[in-house]
């Protein structure tokens, strides 16, 4: 049993449940896509759900390039005692359309449109941190691809895939909502 005694240390951020919530469309409509993502990893916005849920957060931040890290965990273990490819998939997802929202001006949005994702080799928990790194392909007026890759601790490659999304909001004074 602990006691006052033996049970005194100092509190640290990992200590503390990661706060969560959903950012005003205001406040996220002016700020730039750069701007927004930087201020999610730095803790001047508030988490979104998700990333409590999955442990997928963002690490480097550029214009048109994002690295976020996760750790599955067994909660995210299919049938066959892997990690389900769905949370693989969310973190690519996560990456590639993140790279994308990097090089958005404020007053744009965007919404993923379509999503291939290839496992390349099987991911435990005790594979440990997955890195996926997320690029911008192209920016168009109103769509955007991009394409990311997930790798170990190691370096192995564990999956890859690209994405289409549709961009909103406005763009040089024009709607771009279809």
């Amino acid at each position: 049993m602990l006691t006052h005694l033996n049970a005194r240390r100092e509190k640290t951020k990992l200590d503390e449940p990661m706060k969560t919530g959903i950012v005003s469309p205001h406040v996220a409509a002016a700020m730039s896509g750069l701007d927004f993502l930087v201020a999610l990893r730095d803790g001047a916005l508030i988490a979104p759900p998700f990333s409590r849920a999955t442990g997928i957060l963002p690490k480097e931040i550029e214009i048109g390039r994002i690295v976020f890290e996760g750790t599955p965990t067994e909660q995210f273990y299919n049938p066959m005692g892997t990690v389900h490819g769905g949370w693989i998939a969310t973190l690519l997802d996560t990456a590639m359309a993140c790279a994308i929202q990097s090089m958005l001006p404020a007053g744009q949005s965007y919404t993923t449109l379509e999503l291939k994702t290839n496992f390349v080799r099987p991911v435990f928990a005790s594979t440990g941190v997955l890195r996926c790194e997320g690029v911008v392909l192209s920016l168009g007026g109103r769509i955007a691809s991009s394409e990311g890759k997930a790798f170990d601790k190691e370096g192995n490659l564990v999956a890859h895939g690209t994405e289409t999304c549709l961009v909103m909001g406005q763009r040089n004074g024009a709607s771009t909502h279809a």
